[in-house]
């Protein structure tokens, strides 16, 4: 199985999920279907179903976090040395060469990717367009909306 890129934050938030679909969830689902039981009929019993739809969501997700969890490759880049490259998990700030525009952006796991919050995919088109460069580098990103021209101007490991 191929290896998922994760940091330290982003293991330790899908383990809290993992915890709380275990020790809360899925046992609130087993209350369910039980009491859900004990209306008879279950052909035509719809609790029954909608809770037996719920397991089945449930544990689904609890087998893709464990195998996310245990093909992760957790990556802590506030352990290593800053030498201004752009890599998995660094904080960049860059500058649109063409507005001006500052956006800083940290390059994290696909399950923790979150725009909003400029958390991009390692797998995104501006990542992809970013790592392996360095401070101070004008780099042309090809993006859904066409070439963008952006300028490194900080790179934190943090």
């Amino acid at each position: 199985m191929s290896q998922y890129p994760m940091t330290a934050h982003g293991a330790q938030m899908l383990r809290d999920e993992l915890n709380e679909l275990k020790t809360k969830t899925r046992p609130r689902i087993i209350e369910a279907i039980a009491e859900a039981r004990e209306h008879g009929d279950l052909k035509e019993n719809a609790e029954y179903h909608a809770a037996r739809e719920q397991q089945s969501f449930c544990e689904g997700r609890i087998q893709d976090i464990e195998g996310k969890l245990s093909n992760a490759q957790i990556i802590d880049v506030s352990k290593m040395d800053n030498n201004g490259k752009v890599i998995f998990g660094t904080t960049v700030t860059i500058i649109n060469t063409s507005t001006d525009e500052e956006t800083r952006y940290r390059i994290v796991g696909d399950d923790e990717a979150d725009i909003k919050n400029n958390l991009i995919s390692v797998n995104s088109p501006m990542a992809r367009g970013l790592i392996g460069k360095e401070l101070d580098d004008v780099v042309t990103i090809q993006t859904p909306n066409g070439p963008v021209e952006v300028e490194i101007a900080e790179v934190e490991y943090i």
